[in-house]
């Protein structure tokens, strides 16, 4: 059984055990509450008073006050892992109320694979008494409280007693003992108080887990205790590193937590014994104090090389392929211009595709800093940026196939406004090339921008600047040195047809964003759009039919306004219902839906788990699937094997899923793990060969035969279906 299941298990076996033995447990003269120390099984517990007193119309400080054998130990509000905390209740004469008990703060307890949070030798509970000023002084308020309790060290043990506290209203406070201000005094200075108004806390997610942060303040060293249960793995270290103003802990997610994560709440105890109740929300992590350790700037450097390498490849892509026809018609046409102007081009079309980068990655931060978990190709997932991009792709299509020309519908006033406006072209060419590249996803991305979302903001803004240099390196190199592009046609008639063939390329990508925008928006969605392209269609005629005309161009202008309008007012209007038909083959010939809860319970059987993280929009995901997963020899080597197939589909936003990916140091699809049980998670190449497929099941064969087997017999069949 996987240790997590244990610890769970024996957790909820203990609570259940020692919820019955606080039932059935006999209370110690419950008739007769008793003043003074009572002594139980490895503890003794009193109420204490710090005076003798209360004034009327005052507060009196009191104590729920333990000493417990060598060893053994009572809990904090939060357990942990096994256990209850203290519980009192009252029994008080009129005109006496007492507050909430105030927990001090904790110690780790190691119980086996557990981790408590409580108290060893001795602990105080400070409870505050309040009198109301109608009370008589002098006169007596005699006070008694029932007290549960669980006393553990390897085995727990749970009691009861019937506690009383002589205490009486007088006008003038008595006289303090010394030894009982100090007790008082010693688990005062232990109770968390609030954050200074000079410290921040904010946490963040990482691939396994959260960092927690806090800054303006000297600490040092600190530990976390959660207030919310199942959360964090209690048992799990909490390495702390020094970070610009503060410092930052490293918290393990609790396998059973599936959630968002609004708000981390807990006690953050400090090295020097000060105790803060912190209530952090999700914001940016701050960076690493000093110059970053050598191992640190390597594994940022071998990052922003992977992110680099991943940008270049992008362009061999399928997604930038329209525009890479575009900038490669615009650099043989520029090949007639002189060496400066060509440079400044390539520099222009660079800067379009870094800026694009950084607006994403600034919005992606953002929405993450809220609590959002997004990834790579996040805006895909929304059917009105879709719809947009399709609207934007077809009247590019439009004017590439000779309807109109873009340059003559803006100005006509001028060379200098002409050269403007191709500068604008490289630049908003470069954007496009940025939005085009989302749904793909090349070898090395994966890993680089999953590593960048788990960090600040300044390591997240550096990759993905290296990930936007890599992409448009091809054509930046080119520019830089014009001396190659001698090697390149000489412009002519023939740059006119391929322009118009470069069309036909964008108008299939156009049919592509139809049949996504198509599974997740609806057939009313579907005809808005259809209309909205029409509506294009009458634009590009009217701008082809009287170029540079100021009332024909408005007229255009409101035209396109009204087409882009079209279908968003339908997804506003008609909301598509999520049937599930939209889903990318969950469900279908063999794979199950992703579920977290089923993925351990086949890894408890001892079953491999094989999972897809996919997505309609991922044009990676989709030639991976129809090349390597979908081919007969794979399909019979995985139903072979025993593997039980899962596919997270993440067309539609999905925060199980993104957690998921989240914990696997991914942030976008394609994704592709085995659970091997017994073995760590062997995560795949973005892109799939039946090599690579074959290589990771290879490792299945040091497995028990019994196991094998068993995994074979509960195989689907239907994955062998055509």
């Amino acid at each position: 059984m996987p240790r997590f299941r244990q610890r769970a298990l024996l957790g909820n076996c203990l609570r259940l055990v020692l919820c019955a033995g606080l039932a059935i447990v006999p209370a110690a003269n419950a008739a007769d509450p008793v003043a003074g120390p009572v002594r139980a099984q490895h503890l003794t517990v009193e109420l204490l008073s710090l005076h003798d007193s209360i004034q009327p119309g005052g507060n009196a400080l009191i104590g729920l006050h333990f000493t417990l054998d060598k060893g053994w130990h009572v809990y904090w509000i939060n357990a942990g892992d096994s256990g209850e905390p203290p519980t009192i209740k009252w029994t008080l004469p009129p005109g006496i109320t007492a507050g909430a008990m105030q927990f001090p703060a904790p110690r780790r307890l190691p119980l086996g694979p557990l981790m408590d949070f409580g108290y060893e030798d001795e602990v105080l509970f400070p409870i505050t008494l309040s009198a109301d000023s109608s009370l008589k002084a002098p006169s007596s308020a005699p006070l008694s409280a029932h007290v549960n309790w669980l006393v553990c060290r390897e085995v727990c043990i749970p009691g009861r007693a019937d506690l009383a506290l002589p205490l009486q209203v007088a006008a003038q406070q008595g006289p303090t003992d010394s030894t009982r201000q100090a007790l008082f005094d010693r688990f005062h200075s232990l109770l968390p108080q609030p954050l200074p108004s000079t410290s921040k806390a904010v946490f963040g997610t990482t691939p396994g887990g959260f960092a927690l942060a806090l800054t303006g303040h000297p600490a040092t060293n600190a530990e976390f205790f959660p207030l919310d249960q199942s959360q964090i793995e209690n048992a799990a270290p909490q390495p702390v590193q020094g970070v610009d103003g503060g410092i930052q802990i490293s918290l393990k997610r609790d396998v059973n937590f599936r959630t968002q994560l609004a708000q981390l709440n807990g006690v953050l105890l400090l090295g020097d014994g000060t105790a803060y109740e912190i209530h952090a929300s999700p914001g940016p992590l701050p960076a690493a104090a000093g110059a970053a350790s050598s191992a640190g700037f390597l594994k940022l450097v071998r990052f922003l090389s992977l992110a680099f390498l991943g940008g270049v490849i992008l362009n061999l892509m399928p997604c930038v392929f329209p525009v890479l026809f575009i900038k490669g018609l615009s650099l043989v046409e520029a090949s007639r211009h002189p060496h400066s102007h060509v440079r400044a081009h390539g520099m222009v079309y660079t800067l379009g595709i870094l800026v694009s980068f950084w607006a994403v990655v600034a919005l992606l931060l953002g929405l993450r800093a809220g609590g959002r978990q997004l990834g790579w190709g996040f805006q895909f997932q929304s059917p009105g940026f879709i719809a947009v991009m399709a609207l934007l792709l077809f009247f590019l299509g439009l004017s590439l196939a000779g309807m109109f020309e873009i340059g003559l519908t803006v100005t006509n006033t001028g060379s200098s406004l002409a050269s403007r406006h191709g500068y604008a072209g490289s630049f908003f060419t470069g954007v496009l090339a940025m939005v085009v590249a989302t749904p793909c996803t090349a070898p090395f991305m994966g890993a680089a921008i999953g590593f960048a979302l788990a960090q600040n903001a300044a390591v997240a803004f550096a990759v993905f600047t290296a990930l936007a240099l890599g992409l448009a390196a091809p054509y930046l190199l080119l520019t830089i040195h014009p001396v190659w592009m001698r090697y390149l046609p000489r412009p002519g008639a023939w740059m006119e047809v391929l322009k118009q063939a470069t069309s036909v390329f964008i108008f299939g990508t156009v049919i592509w964003l139809v049949w996504l925008f198509a599974s997740s928006a609806g057939v009313d969605a579907l005809t808005a759009l259809l209309v909205a392209f029409l509506l294009l269609g009458i634009a590009g005629w009217i701008l082809g039919r009287w170029p540079a005309r100021r009332l024909p161009s408005v007229f255009a202008v409101a035209v396109i306004v009204l087409a882009v309008a079209t279908p968003l007012y339908a997804l506003w209007q008609f909301p598509a219902t999520d049937s599930g038909s939209a889903r990318t083959g969950a469900g279908s010939a063999g794979w199950e839906p992703y579920s977290r809860a089923a993925i351990e319970q086949y890894r408890a059987q001892g079953r491999p788990v094989f999972v897809d993280f996919t997505a309609r929009w991922c044009l990676s995901c989709q030639v991976n699937e129809r090349a390597v997963l979908n081919r007969p020899d794979v399909r019979r080597r995985l139903h072979d094997s025993g593997i039980v197939l899962v596919r997270a589909d993440w067309t539609k936003h999905d925060e199980a899923i993104a957690s998921a990916l989240t914990e696997l140091g991914r942030s976008g699809v394609p994704t592709y793990v085995f659970y091997i049980p017994g073995q760590p998670a062997i995560t795949l190449p973005e892109v799939l060969t039946p090599g690579i497929v074959f290589g990771a099941l290879d490792q299945l064969q040091n497995r028990p035969k019994e196991k094998q087997e068993a995994g074979l017999e509960q195989g689907s069949q239907a994955f062998l279906e055509p």
